[in-house]
């Protein structure tokens, strides 16, 4: 099932609401292994909107990282900027206390 690709104005949107994130999930030497995909699961689930900070060397191998964290997650990559992405998956029953998008709201 595709999910509709966003409009400038929502990507616009999540970039500014994101912009005051810390990252919570870090993807560092060992890759993307099993702990990371619990922890980008359990934060995706909790907040909906996140940044994740990437540790790998050079641009191909972040952009690598981040393919497979969106594929594994189905997460959509909002924005990316040198080490940090900035991933969003809506949850229909997030706690609106915890949710990134609903407190903002």
């Amino acid at each position: 099932m595709a999910t509709p690709s966003p409009s400038k104005q929502q990507l616009r949107q999540w970039r500014a609401l994101g912009h005051r994130l810390k990252p919570v999930v870090t993807v560092a030497g060992k890759g993307v292994s099993d702990g990371v995909l619990a922890e980008l699961e359990r934060a995706l689930a909790d907040h909906e909107l996140i940044k994740v900070k990437v540790a790998a060397g050079d641009r191909d191998a972040r952009a690598a990282v981040a393919a497979a964290l969106c594929e594994a997650s189905g997460a959509l990559l909002v924005q990316s900027i040198g080490n940090v992405l900035l991933l969003l998956r809506k949850n229909p029953e997030a706690d609106p206390r915890l949710s990134n998008l609903q407190r903002t709201l």
